[in-house]
């Protein structure tokens, strides 16, 4: 299964959650101190929150995949339409940790397709990656953001 994620820069946390708990019709699945996900089946999307960001809104879009195959697959598909996607084994960022390709669409926009391996104490650190293969330099609105999922 794949599962459609969206990761949204907020200024307040709980008045966010407030608002996408009645939205989503569903609690979080995780709430941190800065953080919060939503792991829905219907529709499919992994939704998160999080404040620290120097600007909020949209911080990337992604897909993620049950398995490390249908990972590669997605990069392999990137390779192959000339799109240079940036693979990161072992990413640690977003209370989570997992493997990664990351890339930007023709706008811009930050893509992530990941599988996760599990959970993780802390935030973790955005990639330390070029500018244009990564949402966190990409932009001086997204210096500082995380780019996990």
């Amino acid at each position: 299964m794949k599962r459609f994620h969206v990761h949204v820069a907020v200024e307040n946390l709980e008045q966010s959650i407030g608002f996408y708990r009645a939205m989503l019709g569903a609690e979080p699945a995780v709430v941190r101190a800065d953080y919060a996900k939503w792991m829905l089946d219907e529709p499919a999307l992994n939704f998160a929150i999080s404040t620290g960001a120097a600007a909020t809104g949209v911080r990337h879009l992604g897909l993620q995949v049950d398995n490390d195959a249908d990972l590669a697959g997605i990069g392999a598909r990137l390779h192959a339409a000339g799109v240079s996607a940036l693979a990161e084994p072992g990413a640690r960022c977003c209370y989570a940790h997992g493997n990664k390709h990351w890339a930007q669409d023709p706008s811009g926009i930050a893509w992530e397709a990941f599988h996760t391996l599990g959970a993780i104490e802390e935030f973790g650190e955005e990639p330390k990656l070029p500018a244009a293969a990564c949402c966190a330099p990409a932009s001086p609105a997204r210096a500082g953001a995380c780019c996990g999922g």
